[in-house]
């Protein structure tokens, strides 16, 4: 087997692992009490999630979050802090999404082939809305982040 078809490190047949990064995206809400949280319709499975997408060759994860961010919403953003990774099996292939807290500084949403929908939701309503219930981890971590002094 090729070094291309397994894990550094790991056993010769193990699935490389698939890394993708992404952001929670939050904005003050306009009411200006608490916050809301960006979550993106991806028709091909048509779940709720975060925006995030796997790395290019090369890409270090934070760049690829950001791209993933302003390629999915539309926003550009300014990453905060290094929220949970999660971590799955798709298809039985491992897979590792490092996410990053992010506030949404400007952009406007176009729907494309990937995304057909992003909602602003307040926390709870997020919470309700997203698909995977492992998507609450990132969420629970955010919310700490802007709570802490």
């Amino acid at each position: 087997m090729s070094p291309a078809g397994r894990r550094a490190g790991g056993p010769a047949g193990a699935a490389a692992t698939v890394r993708a990064a992404g952001c929670v995206l939050w904005r003050p809400a306009p009411a200006g009490e608490g916050v809301e949280i960006c979550l993106v319709h991806r028709p091909r499975y048509d779940d709720w999630s975060f925006p995030k997408g796997k790395l290019k060759r090369g890409e270090d994860p934070l760049t690829a979050a950001l791209r993933e961010v302003l390629e999915e919403t539309g926003h550009l953003c300014a990453p905060g802090a290094r929220l949970p990774t999660a971590r799955y099996l798709v298809d039985g292939r491992p897979k590792e999404v490092a996410y990053w807290a992010a506030r949404a500084t400007g952009g406007s949403f176009t729907a494309n082939d990937e995304v057909d929908r992003i909602l602003w939701l307040s926390p709870a309503d997020s919470r309700a809305r997203l698909t995977q219930p492992r998507d609450h981890d990132q969420l629970n971590a955010l919310l700490d982040v802007l709570a802490a002094p």
